[in-house]
């Protein structure tokens, strides 16, 4: 456990070294911010940029503070998906490619710990950027539209993280079995639309799957009840992570001592 701490710490560090735990946290929050703050001065940026009759006058449908928040997490969903794919698609492969993962092998390292130090210190950074960013937009949201219950955004918050999470652990299972960062993140991304398109097609038949969490987020907001299928897709992406991490472990270590 010890040695596994400090692999851990140690990639906390090198996320410092990289300002990660600067940039990323900003951009969720930018993220977050841009939403209720362009849908509240609409009328004013409209109006602003002109090429209206004179004394025309803008009037838009005030959105509620749920469909808000639903835009905040299309806005997590698609640009915070790409920076966290971004982030980690050469976590594992960068190191495997200059020879540093070797190094450290060489070393009593397990694999398992290897790989799990790296996913827990990318998972931390991915869960205190997205919390830091939906409190921002929260507190926005409530100022300028109206107040929603902690409990709603706390809830909105974890099941919409999982789908997030499901997303991290992906990208660190490509790692696992390929040296190239591009190559990585394309897959992610490429696997990421196939499975949201599938499940978006076949959402009769694929109700379990972790990408519709996303869309029982947004009915949870929507509506204040939780869908019938939330508890299967939360079981499905829990399950689908921890697969994911053991073929991860099993197929670095056989790709290392090939």
């Amino acid at each position: 456990m010890n040695l596994w701490m400090v692999l851990f710490n140690k990639e906390l560090v090198e996320m410092s070294r990289n300002f990660k735990w600067i940039w990323v946290p900003i951009v969720f929050i930018l993220l977050a911010v841009k939403e209720p703050l362009t849908l509240y001065y609409m009328p004013q940026i409209i109006d602003a940029l002109g090429g209206l009759p004179e004394g025309a006058v803008i009037e838009l449908p005030v959105p509620s503070a749920s469909e808000v928040l639903i835009a905040i997490l299309g806005q997590f969903n698609t640009l915070g998906v790409l920076i966290i794919v971004l982030t980690s698609m050469g976590i594992i492969a960068a190191e495997r490619k200059s020879g540093v993962a070797a190094i450290i092998l060489v070393k009593p390292v397990s694999y398992a710990s290897f790989v799990t130090a790296k996913w827990a210190a990318a998972m931390l950074l991915l869960w205190v950027s997205y919390f830091i960013g939906y409190v921002a937009s929260w507190y926005y949201v409530v100022i300028l539209f109206e107040a929603v219950p902690f409990i709603d955004f706390f809830q909105s918050f974890l099941l919409n993280g999982i789908w997030l999470s499901f997303v991290l652990t992906m990208t660190i299972f490509f790692n696992s079995f390929n040296k190239s960062p591009g190559v990585v993140g394309f897959i992610t991304i490429a696997i990421i639309i196939l499975l949201s398109v599938l499940s978006s097609s076949f959402s009769h038949w694929l109700q379990w799957s972790p990408s519709l969490l996303p869309t029982y987020t947004n009915t949870f907001l929507l509506s204040n009840e939780i869908p019938d299928n939330v508890l299967s897709a939360i079981i499905v992406a829990i399950i689908g992570m921890i697969v994911l991490l053991v073929c991860s472990i099993s197929i670095f270590r056989r790709k290392e001592l090939a």
